[in-house]
């Protein structure tokens, strides 16, 4: 879409369009919104729309609550499933305070920043996400529950994958909404899915992201189901995963190299510093108690390693050719925060590079039925939340890269949840009162 202020205003003259969503992130990566009429638009984009950010965490406090919401014109897209009279558009904004400055904990913010550190070295880096998600039944009362949509297994295809007509249907919408699928297909777990993504600017990945899971559980609901981005939604089925492929450029020109063939110098320090820094980023990468129970099974890694094509290690170099050539991180999941995840990755590459780190010897073995003398000789991630907490509150690196106070509000509330889960009697009965519905 034009990044001209008059295009869009043009554009929602032209098209019939009545209401107009201003959307944003909480520093869990939970989408919300404001919807404002299309006379309010201008001045949106001059002096910004005000809201009360003392109620959201980790934003601001009572005594000065006001944070101003700018939309990004080049955001702008078109709800396709509101109706086409009257139709209804979405915004995301950045946010600042009432004198204008940024504010620090505005997600897109600190990704933005993240992106001119790269361009600083005259690096520009291109993220795509594969994320997996189940569908569910719902009950008499419309509430859901955890009978899967189908007993299908990996890339099965119907009668069995009783999803194809949702997958179609998430994809045409997304492509409607400006954002390319690149591959759909059942998961391994019954009632398990996947949607591919083309990559894209580090920023825009982000937006994609939060936009993908919006549409997926609006298309879901709207099929009569429930879409869930929880880690691990049923005991002894695998678990829900986040695949982030990351390729560096320079001058237009992938700078990833052939798996036969020397890996760049510049990327091979990029995925050294990702690797230096993976344990005390990984509580933005793995956000809930029920993440921890995904992690080193059903091909979800656990040990800091890399390798080519070996699906295993933390990081992964896929066979691929040309402008598809990247590296994988395997070990996070659909509930993180894409714009605070993105942030920490881009970051951590860039320490790589800059201290000039030597990227370690691959790992060619299978981590997940190799014994424990083998095991031994690598580092793992935190094997739980409370584990995943103290490496990030311990950080210098990530205490660099985040604001203080979004810090130490996300800690805050990590802490709590790690509290409240324990007084349930089992863990299936505390992802599904804390986080089902949720995510």
């Amino acid at each position: 879409m034009s990044t001209s202020i008059s295009d869009v205003l043009e554009f929602i003259e032209d098209n019939d369009v009545k209401f107009i969503r201003l959307a944003f992130c909480d520093i869990f990566g939970m989408q919300k919104n404001i919807s404002i009429l299309p006379g309010e638009l201008m001045r949106a984009f001059s002096d910004g729309i005000c809201f009360d950010a003392s109620a959201l965490t980790g934003f601001m406090n009572v005594e000065s609550s006001d944070l101003l919401l700018f939309p990004d014109p080049s955001t702008l897209c078109v709800l396709p499933w509101r109706p086409s009279t009257g139709r209804v558009v979405r915004f995301f904004c950045d946010i600042r305070y009432p004198d204008g400055q940024p504010f620090e904990g505005d997600g897109r913010h600190l990704l933005r920043q993240a992106v001119d550190r790269m361009h600083d070295k005259e690096l520009t880096c291109m993220l795509g996400t594969e994320c997996e998600f189940y569908l569910f039944m719902l009950d008499e009362n419309g509430a859901p529950t955890r009978i899967p949509h189908d007993t299908a297994s990996y890339f099965d295809v119907a009668p069995l994958d009783r999803a194809e007509n949702v997958r179609r249907q998430i994809c045409l919408t997304l492509e409607e909404m400006g954002i390319q699928p690149e591959a759909s297909h059942h998961e391994q777990g019954p009632g398990q899915n996947e949607i591919d993504f083309k990559y894209s600017g580090a920023l825009q990945a982000a937006d994609n992201m939060v936009t993908f899971k919006w549409v997926v559980k609006t298309i879901a609901s709207s099929s009569g189901l429930f879409a869930s981005f929880l880690p691990k939604p049923l005991a002894g089925e695998p678990g829900s995963g986040l695949h982030i492929n990351l390729s560096l450029f320079r001058g237009g020109k992938n700078i990833f190299r052939d798996p036969s063939v020397a890996h760049s110098k510049t990327v091979e320090s990029f995925i050294a510093g990702i690797l230096a820094h993976a344990r005390e980023m990984n509580l933005f990468f793995n956000p809930l108690v029920n993440s921890y129970e995904r992690l080193g099974e059903f091909e979800a890694p656990r040990f800091i390693t890399w390798s080519h094509q070996n699906r295993s290690p933390l990081i992964r170099i896929p066979a691929a050719q040309g402008s598809h050539r990247r590296m994988e991180y395997r070990a996070s999941d659909g509930t993180l925060n894409p714009y605070l995840a993105f942030t920490l990755l881009l970051h951590a590459g860039m320490d790589g590079v800059e201290r000039g780190l030597k990227l370690p010897e691959p790992c060619n073995i299978n981590l997940f039925t190799a014994n424990e003398d083998e095991l031994s000789t690598y580092e793992s991630l935190p094997g739980s939340l409370e584990e995943a907490i103290d490496a990030a509150a311990a950080s210098e690196f990530v205490r660099q890269v985040l604001p203080a106070r979004t810090l130490e509000s996300y800690l805050s509330a990590k802490r709590q949840e790690c509290r409240q889960y324990v007084t349930y009697h089992t863990p299936q009965a505390a992802a599904y009162k804390l986080y089902f519905e949720r995510y």
